[in-house]
C-alpha cells in the first residue's frame, strides 16, 4: 500500500523540464507493474497457502500426532475434522496443489515471498510422502528421510564410533561392560523426584534469562510444565498458541541432572518454545500467513525445529558455562554432590561425540539389516545406556521412524550455518532469531 501512495504522488509532480503541468501517464510503468504482479502473486500464495491449511488438518484425522500444533481459527480444525476427504483424495489434493505453488513461484520476485513458495512445496512433498506412507509405501531409510525432511542423511559405519567408546572407556575404567559402567556413574547425578520441579524451573528459567537477553520475546507469553509418564520421548513441548506452551517431561526413567538444562534450551528457551512464539509472531500475526499456523511433525520444518533446539543448548550456555551453571546453580537445587573435578562433564561430551550411531543404527533396523534385540543391544553399546534406555530409544525409532535424524543431523546443520565465518556471539543470536523467525527449510542452512 505504502509503494502505491508514493506512485501516485510522483505522477502528481509537474513535469521539471518546462514548468509545465503534464498530465499522469495512463499506460503504467514497470515500476506499478511489479506492484500489480506482486499483489497479485501474493493472493495467489494466500490462496494456495489456504488450501494448504485445509488439508493438513484433514491429514490430521488419519493419523494422530501427524498434527504437532495448530493454533488458527477453531471452525476450520472443526469442518476438517467433520468431513475429511479419504487418503487418495487428499493425496491427489497436495499433488494438485503442488503444481499450483510450482505455477505460482514462476511469477514471484520478492525474495521472501519467493522463500514462502519454497517452503509451501518442501511442506506438501513431505504431507505426499507421508500419505504414501499411510497407504503402505515403504521407503528406505535414506530416502524416507530426504522425502519427509528435506534433506539425505549420510551415515556413517558403526566401527567409526569405536575410538569414542575408547575415550569413554579411559574415563570410565572397571570390570564388565562400558555401558554399565557409565550408567552406574552416572546414575549419582540422579535428580530426586522431589526436586525436579524445583530444579527443571530454575534450569528453564536460566534458559530463558540468556535467551531474552538477545531475542525479544512477546508480550505474555509463557508455558507450563508437567511431569508425565509412558511416553517414548524424554521430554515435548505442545505449543498452544497465544505465545504459550505445554512443556512435558517423561518420568518412566530416572532423571539425570544433564538433563535439566538440555529440557530446559530444547524444549523452551531458545527452542521449540521461542521458535514456535517467533513464527506466529513474525509470520501469522505481522504477516497473515496462515499455514504457519499449523505445524505437521513429519516435514521440513522439523530438522529445523529439532536442529535449533538441540544447537540452542550450547548457544545458552556456552564453553564453561553450563558446567558453571550445573555445578553452582542446580546441583545445591537437586541435592547431588558437587563432584570434585570435571570427569562428569568430560564423560557427557565423550558420549555426545558417539550419539550419530543412533541414526546408523535407525538404518540398519528399518532397512532390515538388523532386527530389534540386536538394534537394543547396538543401542545400549553405542549410546551408553541401560536396557531399559536402550528399549525406550528404539520404541522412539519404531514410532517416529526417520524422525531421529532432525536431532543430531539438524544440529550441525543449525551449528554450521550460524557459526560460519567465526562470527561474534551477538551475531550467532542474530542469525538464530532468523531462522526462527522466517520460512527456513533445511536447504536454506546448506546455502552460502
Amino acid at each position: 500500500m505504502r509503494k502505491l501512495i508514493t506512485l501516485s504522488l510522483i505522477a502528481a509532480l509537474p513535469g521539471c523540464a518546462t514548468g509545465e503541468s503534464k498530465r499522469p501517464i495512463d499506460k503504467p510503468g514497470i515500476a506499478s507493474l511489479d506492484v500489480r504482479r506482486t499483489a497479485a502473486s501474493t493472493k495467489a500464495l494466500d490462496e494456495i497457502a489456504a488450501a494448504y491449511l485445509r488439508l493438513t488438518l484433514e491429514i490430521g484425522t488419519h493419523e494422530p500426532g501427524y498434527i504437532d500444533a495448530y493454533y488458527g481459527l477453531p471452525e476450520l480444525q472443526k469442518a476438517a475434522e467433520a468431513a475429511p476427504r479419504d487418503k487418495p483424495a487428499l493425496l491427489a489434493a497436495t499433488r494438485a496443489l503442488m503444481a499450483e505453488v510450482d505455477l505460482a513461484a514462476r511469477r514471484i520476485a520478492d525474495p521472501l515471498a519467493k522463500r514462502r513458495a519454497t517452503f509451501l512445496r518442501a511442506q506438501l512433498r513431505a504431507a505426499e510422502t507421508r500419505l504414501q506412507m499411510m497407504q503402505g509405501t515403504r521407503f528406505a531409510f535414506a530416502d524416507e528421510a530426504e522425502r519427509l525432511f528435506g534433506v539425505r542423511p549420510r551415515l556413517k559405519p558403526l566401527a567409526s564410533y569405536d575410538p569414542a567408546l575408547a575415550k569413554i572407556e579411559a574415563l570410565v575404567p572397571g570390570e564388565g561392560a562400558l555401558a554399565d559402567r557409565v550408567e552406574t556413574y552416572l546414575d549419582a547425578f540422579t535428580i530426586p523426584k522431589d526436586r525436579l520441579q524445583k530444579t527443571f524451573d530454575a534450569a528453564i528459567a536460566r534458559c530463558r534469562g540468556r535467551s531474552m537477553a538477545h531475542i525479544p520475546m512477546p508480550e505474555g507469553e509463557s508455558f507450563r510444565l508437567e511431569f508425565v509418564t509412558g511416553k517414548s520421548w524424554s521430554g515435548y513441548n505442545y505449543y498452544q498458541g497465544g505465545y504459550h506452551s505445554l512443556i512435558q517431561v517423561n518420568t518412566d526413567l530416572p532423571i539425570r541432572l544433564s538433563r535439566a538444562l538440555d529440557l530446559g534450551c530444547h524444549e523452551g528457551y531458545p527452542g521449540h518454545h521461542l521458535l514456535n512464539m517467533k513464527l506466529e509472531e513474525k509470520l501469522v500475526k505481522q504477516r497473515g500467513w496462515s499455514e504457519f499456523s499449523v505445524y505437521p511433525l513429519y516435514s521440513p520444518q522439523s530438522l529445523v525445529a529439532e536442529g535449533s533446539a538441540n544447537y540452542g543448548i550450547d548457544l545458552a550456555f556456552p564453553e564453561s558455562s553450563k558446567a558453571e551453571t550445573e555445578r553452582d546453580v542446580l546441583m545445591p537445587i537437586a541435592e547431588i554432590a558437587v563432584p570434585s573435578d570435571d570427569r562428569y562433564w568430560q564423560l557427557l561430551k565423550a558420549i555426545k561425540r558417539a550419539s550419530g550411531a543412533r541414526l546408523t543404527i535407525a538404518q540398519q533396523y528399518f532397512d532390515g539389516v538388523i532386527d530389534r534385540p540386536t538394534a537394543v543391544a547396538l543401542t545400549q553399546k553405542y549410546l551408553l545406556v541401560s536396557p531399559q534406555r536402550a528399549e525406550q530409544s528404539v520404541s522412539f525409532t519404531d514410532q517416529y521412524r526417520s524422525y531421529v535424524i532432525n536431532y543430531g543431523l539438524g544440529e550441525t546443520m543449525v551449528r554450521a550455518w550460524i557459526e560460519r565465518g567465526r562470527p561474534s556471539r551477538d551475531e550467532m543470536w542474530r542469525r538464530m532469531a532468523k531462522i526462527v523467525s522466517e520460512p527456513t527449510l533445511p536447504a536454506d542452512l546448506l546455502a552460502r
